[in-house]
């Protein structure tokens, strides 16, 4: 479609600007190691390899929650490796961060702004609060559940001691950056303007924190950007209308998850919400579909950078082990919407 006045319409800029705001506001508090720190002092709480994870992947399950999956896994993975390479359980170490990845993945689905693409679906049809939790809730129970069961599993009750480190916060700083992120989170949930935060964040960062600003994930606005292009053009063309209608009229929940295999979810969001109104099914789709292939969600090739980065000669066993989790994950929430919900 050869652009014209209706490309304006494509972009969704509340759902650009709060993703900017929070986002932002967690590079602050990350920069200021808050949530290293956060993370630290409850995973001092365990003595032993099992609980130490679990700890690590409760703390990954709500900080996506709060901080969205990406920024999560960033912030959290990074403690992963430190705990077990300082105690020598390295051994740990694939399994421990592909449970992550899928606690972040999954952890996310609860709140609007805990994934990219439920903070554009919430905006996009205007999903009541309430009516949010109460379609994620049951899958999100069951993936808390899922991942615990794992952790007991694979993971043994192996004696741990993690060295004492301390980290003193800027009062000041971090009472200001808490107080930013508690008006983005206002702001998703449309209490006041967007367009308030687009101007206070950027102004308080500017003067406290420069380098938050730069350190924005802004490859993955401009994915947004994008696709908001690419979706609202192929919206316009009438074969595809049919096309996708067709398919997402007999099944929008598996058609929906099968296609992030592909595309990954924020795009499969995006594109599928344009041909559509099911976004009961539409959300649940996305978030589940987040787990199988290693392209399935932007959170899961950080993970696998982050991985590789740190352990050398493992690639091909961690893929395999990956994907084992993965689709063990999603078959079993796509069975459990299809036949229990």
């Amino acid at each position: 479609m050869p652009p014209d006045k209706e490309y304006v319409g494509y972009f969704d800029f509340k759902t650009l600007s709060c993703l900017f705001c929070v986002l932002a506001v967690v590079c602050a508090l990350k920069n200021i190691r808050f949530f290293y720190l956060l993370a630290h002092s409850v995973v001092r709480l365990f003595k032993n390899a099992r609980m130490s994870v679990m700890a690590l992947l409760y703390i990954t399950f709500i900080g996506s929650m709060l901080i969205a999956n990406d920024m999560a896994l960033l912030t959290f993975l990074p403690l992963g490796y430190i705990v077990l390479e300082a105690t020598g359980e390295q051994k740990y170490m694939a399994k421990t961060f592909i449970l992550q990845n899928i606690a972040a993945n999954l952890g996310g689905m609860l709140t609007p702004f805990g994934n990219p693409q439920n903070l554009y679906l919430y905006s996009k049809f205007n999903i009541p609060d309430g009516e949010f939790v109460a379609i994620m809730a049951p899958s999100f129970l069951l993936s808390i559940a899922m991942i615990t069961v794992c952790c007991i599993i694979f993971i043994k009750p192996e004696p741990l001691e993690i060295a004492e480190e301390k980290i003193a916060l800027p009062p000041v700083r971090t009472a200001i950056y808490l107080a930013l992120f508690a008006l983005s989170i206002i702001i998703v949930f449309r209490v006041i303007p967007y367009y308030i935060g687009l101007i206070v964040v950027p102004i308080a960062l500017l003067i406290l924190d420069r380098k938050a600003l730069k350190n924005v994930d802004y490859p993955l606005l401009l994915t947004f950007v994008f696709f908001f292009i690419f979706a609202g053009n192929m919206a316009r063309i009438e074969q595809v209308r049919e096309f996708f209608g067709a398919l997402l009229s007999k099944n929008t929940l598996v058609f929906s998850a099968l296609s992030c295999q592909f595309i990954s979810n924020v795009p499969s969001a995006i594109l599928l919400s344009q041909f559509t109104e099911n976004y009961r099914e539409l959300l649940v789709g996305v978030n589940i579909g987040g787990t199988g292939t290693l392209i399935a969600s932007l959170a899961s090739l950080i993970t696998f950078r982050e991985f590789t980065k740190r352990q050398k000669g493992m690639t091909r066993r961690y893929i395999l082990e990956f994907s084992a989790f993965n689709f063990a994950f999603l078959i079993t929430l796509i069975l459990f919407n299809t036949f229990v919900i």
